[in-house]
């Protein structure tokens, strides 16, 4: 097995003991690898068997089986080990011969010690391109899971093959569908399935922050820049070098800060509040929005260019209600999913409530039905959840105004606590949003909490304001 870490092994062959311990030095040192080593070919096949190792650095010359034999065996059992040739003997036809059955690369003794360093550190990248292929062909053949998502309707299988083409590109992904459909599921498995895996994807929420601080956030900041800057502070842009930035709910972005997100495309730079000087960043961006960014543009609050730069490629997810063959699959893995996790796995889904979950609308989308299942699951008291738990939360008595809760007794105390306050804030919201017709900013204020805290806790509890918007009259 791979150690907990997944640091990629290498076995060394040679027998030079000096060559081999130097070697193991040097690598351990600048490659972040597990290093193994054998002094004969007939050894190291015992343990390229046992061990797995991801590459095989071996030299030709050695008693016994000889680094070529080696190579012979190793790539006719293991195609997928990368093998570097090593030989104190070398010429151009040895070099020709071993490249062509298979080696990576070869190299000549005495070598430079950074020749063997680069040479390794591309082998292993080309093991990791390879390791990831191979997860993503076989996830692909299961054709109902996918990078972190569920789905076997054809709707779902296109936005797959196209997350497939263009994850291990930097090319600008514009990730649109309305809220809970899984734009940051794409944004994640684009990261997941690109070589900027390696580091950790960046993601910043546009609404979230008031325009000064989301610009600081964004771009960093100066020390003395504005008031309270009392220290330099690394923006998002730079935490994400190398890497790829998610920017969620980009049709949220002010105006100012859409210029300076231009600029940041075109020109692969940034400018950090404060200074006078840019910096380049090797940044791939993903956005995402549920907003008509074209309305936007005709209504003078989005830029024409900035959404050209981001509309390279884009990845349509689609609603729940034009995809419903998904719908079961999504609710057993949800089941699957909270039955382990709050020690309820005796549940099953009865047929019934199948059927009542293919005839919902879903305004919510994913997020909806993943809230669902998961409240089915803590409340279900049988082994079988029915149509009966899968009502959408507190009903409220017609006469007093009192909340009627479901009983929670069967629950730990923690559990029942959380899935009551989960209730009473869905039921609250959903009060809200129906007494201002699915006014989002109005039902804010009458709460008393910010518009875009009040847009938090819709998408956490899947809630779509769209749904609570009445028709004028007459219409």
């Amino acid at each position: 097995m791979r150690d907990p870490a997944g640091a990629p092994r290498v076995l060394l062959v040679d027998d030079d003991t000096d060559m081999l311990a130097m070697l193991t030095r040097l690598l351990q040192r600048k490659c972040a690898c597990q290093v193994e080593t054998a002094v004969a070919g007939d050894r190291a096949l015992a343990m390229i068997e046992e061990w797995r190792p991801d590459v095989v650095v071996t030299d030709i010359k050695m008693p016994g089986l000889d680094g070529m034999a080696l190579l012979a065996r190793v790539k006719a059992s293991l195609p997928a080990v990368s093998v570097i040739v090593m030989t104190g003997y070398g010429n151009v036809e040895l070099a020709v011969q071993a490249l062509k059955a298979g080696a990576y690369d070869f190299i000549e003794k005495p070598f430079d010690k950074e020749r063997i360093v680069h040479s390794l550190e591309r082998c292993l990248e080309r093991v990791r391109l390879l390791r990831k292929n191979q997860q993503l062909e076989a996830q692909l053949a299961d054709k109902t899971s996918f990078a972190g998502f569920q789905g076997r309707s054809p709707r779902m299988q296109e936005v797959f093959a196209l997350i497939k083409k263009v994850a291990d590109t930097d090319v600008t992904v514009l990730v649109r569908g309305e809220s809970g459909t899984g734009k940051e599921l794409v944004a994640r498995a684009l990261h997941a399935l690109s070589r900027r895996a390696g580091r950790p994807l960046v993601t910043v929420n546009c609404p979230a922050l008031p325009e000064p601080i989301l610009e600081s956030e964004l771009f960093g900041h100066a020390k003395g820049a504005f008031t309270g800057a009392v220290q330099e502070k690394k923006g998002l842009f730079q935490e994400a070098d190398g890497s790829t930035l998610l920017l969620d709910e980009i049709g949220d972005l002010p105006p100012a800060l859409q210029t300076k997100l231009l600029r940041v495309l075109q020109e692969k730079e940034i400018m950090p509040l404060g200074q006078t000087r840019t910096m380049a960043v090797d940044v791939r961006v993903v956005a995402s929005t549920n907003q008509d960014l074209e309305a936007k543009i005709r209504q003078g609050c989005f830029r024409e260019d900035l959404f050209y730069r981001l509309n390279v490629v884009t990845v349509e997810m689609p609603p729940l209600r034009e995809r419903p063959e998904d719908i079961p699959l999504l609710a057993r893995h949800f089941l699957a999913k909270y039955a382990a996790e709050y020690g309820r796995g005796d549940l099953g889904l009865a047929p019934e409530a199948e059927q009542l979950l293919l005839q919902r609308p879903w305004p919510g989308n994913v997020r909806e039905l993943q809230n669902v299942m998961k409240r089915a699951v803590l409340l279900a008291a049988g082994s079988t959840i029915g149509p009966a738990d899968l009502s959408g939360g507190p009903s409220a008595a017609p006469a007093n105004g009192q909340m009627r809760l479901p009983s929670l007794h069967h629950l730990p105390y923690g559990a029942a606590k959380h899935e009551l306050l989960a209730q009473f804030s869905r039921d609250y919201l959903e009060q809200a949003l129906r007494a201002t017709h699915g006014n989002v900013t109005a039902a804010a204020q009458a709460s008393g909490i910010g518009r875009q805290a009040f847009q938090r806790l819709l998408r956490r509890f899947g809630l779509d304001a769209e749904s609570f918007r009445l028709e004028p009259p007459g219409v």
